[in-house]
């Protein structure tokens, strides 16, 4: 397979109100963009198109962007934001823009994909795909990389479960994020200070859905809370357990099963400790011991009664 990608220059300021695909088409193409083409623009100049440049800074804009706090370290927060991006400051870009004005993310990039598809194939009759880039960092590496936040006429992930490798391996989990690197890629001969926020992408014409197929769209590859293993920072988890407010246990995932929770609690108090199983999906526990709600709220377990002598704890997992 070969791609090729380029990022037209002399692209102007965007303003609210503008046509992105007027913009697009005018600017000189090295080649014209052609059916099956993945046009890849920054969710920046979206963001500028919709509206969505706002007075004051990232501190003022964060609270209203975001759905709740997953990390913070120092000057840096991260957080879920509305459209279940984990992101740091929400995504809120103070960088090209106007003094004393913060950009926020499109408020459903994915519909802004959709509706960019539309009008490309309206202005030129072409079946082209296209994604919505922003950047992010990643938990676990050093500096960020695009990713796609919008997408529309492409699948977002190509799920390889079931295949069989060389070896005759059968492939379990392995679901490439195309979408994000789709937008990694672009982002190569975009760069950040070039003033390229449109890409083309060519040589995925077998990946670019039929006109009137969009796709799942990005919000495919958000991962459910239940399922996020990572639903808080190191330092935050541990508060929220302490804490103990129900409004924030989606975070901490699916509670756990009763093999973990008791293999849990022997750890933290001890291999000889008085855990007992009474019936399926319920533990026994002694009360006095103050780390035991935390643990078990961190499992998604709740209490439901004391035992008649009044000193355990019944604990089950908590109903959604």
């Amino acid at each position: 397979m070969t791609l090729t990608l380029w990022a037209p220059a002399g692209a102007p300021e965007v303003r609210a109100g503008d046509d992105l695909v007027a913009r697009l088409l005018a600017l000189p193409q090295a080649p014209a963009l052609a059916d099956g083409d993945v046009v890849v623009v920054t969710s920046k100049v979206v963001s500028k198109a919709e509206g969505r440049v706002v007075a004051g800074d990232r501190d003022t804009a964060l609270a209203d962007e975001t759905e709740r706090v997953v990390a913070r370290r120092g000057p840096t927060t991260i957080v879920r934001t509305r459209h279940g991006l984990t992101m740091a400051a929400a995504g809120i870009d103070a960088s090209n823009v106007e003094s004393g004005h913060v950009v926020l993310l499109p408020l459903d990039p994915d519909a802004s994909a959709r509706d960019l598809r539309t009008r490309l194939r309206a202005a030129t009759g072409l079946d082209v795909a296209v994604v919505i880039s922003d950047s992010a960092g990643r938990a676990w590496r050093t500096g960020q990389t695009d990713i796609a936040i919008g997408a529309a006429g492409i699948p977002v992930a190509i799920d390889h479960r079931g295949l069989v490798d060389i070896h005759g391996h059968e492939l379990a989990v392995t679901a490439p994020a195309v979408a994000d690197e789709i937008a990694g890629a672009a982002e190569l001969v975009q760069g950040k200070l070039g003033g390229r926020p449109f890409a083309v992408v060519r040589g995925l014409a077998s990946w670019v859905l039929p006109q009137g197929e969009d796709g799942p769209g990005a919000a495919a590859l958000v991962r459910p809370e239940s399922g996020d293993l990572f639903g808080y920072g190191a330092r935050e988890a541990v508060a929220r357990a302490l804490a103990g407010d129900p409004a924030d246990r989606s975070a901490f995932g699916t509670p756990a099963e009763t093999r973990e929770v008791v293999g849990l609690l022997r750890r933290v108090l001890g291999g000889d400790a008085d855990v007992a199983v009474p019936a399926p999906g319920l533990v026994e526990v002694s009360g006095a011991d103050p780390r035991v709600a935390p643990l078990l709220f961190a499992c998604g377990w709740e209490s439901v009664d004391r035992t008649e002598s009044g000193v355990r704890l019944r604990w089950r997992p908590a109903v959604p």
